[in-house]
């Protein structure tokens, strides 16, 4: 079994107003890259194994800093990037009611069956998230590896693997704070979700 510590990335320069940002490759803010050095503090005494990020820069960076603590390489994969939200990227949710009133309203009925105008299929999302994970776990068996990603790829990840419709993720699931550590056990078919969205200076 591995334990995977999944861990949305830093605030960035859209947080303050809730815009939706998905491969829109967005900074981090000064608090966000603050947010990295405390998890790089954690990731200190964390006894990781190895370090994985979504290619976008917020990830990316926010993982480099944890990873240069614990003494380790960061990998790549793109597969681990948030989703497309399509019409829907750069906005706030008052903004998409005004533009496409109908279609948020779908969104926000059932965001797994009615994505965003434009935006990616939170099925295929899911799949090549979790896919990414159980490579993961294969390559570091019975290690523990922090992986850098974002809000929503995460909640739909969790929803697959713990077998629960994908549109319950935003009720489910309804918040991800950034550099919160969210921990599972993978692998031989197994899943078990150690914690959810745990402040770092909570953990022990």
């Amino acid at each position: 079994m591995t334990d995977l510590v999944l861990v949305r990335h830093g605030e960035t320069a859209w947080h303050a107003e809730n815009r939706y940002a998905g491969t829109s490759d967005v900074e981090l803010t000064p608090r966000g890259h603050d947010q990295a050095a405390q998890l790089a503090g954690w990731a200190a005494g964390a006894g990781l194994d190895a370090v994985w990020a979504s290619t976008l820069s917020r990830a990316r960076i926010t993982a480099e800093a944890a990873a240069a603590k614990a003494g380790l390489p960061v990998r790549t994969d793109a597969r681990l990037r948030e989703l497309d939200f399509g019409q829907g990227e750069g906005l706030t949710s008052a903004e998409m009611k005004a533009r496409f009133p109908q279609a948020r309203a779908a969104f926000e009925a059932d965001p797994a069956e009615h994505p965003l105008p434009g935006g990616e299929n939170p099925h295929e999302a899911a799949t090549r998230f979790v896919t990414v994970l159980n490579e993961i776990s294969v390559q570091h068996p019975e290690a523990r590896v922090l992986v850098v990603a974002h809000t929503t790829a995460i909640r739909l990840a969790l929803c697959h693997l713990i077998g629960v419709p994908l549109g319950e993720y935003r009720r489910l699931f309804p918040r991800l704070d950034n550099c919160a550590l969210t921990e599972l056990r993978l692998g031989r078919g197994q899943v078990a979700i150690l914690q959810y969205n745990s402040p770092i200076g909570a953990v022990r």
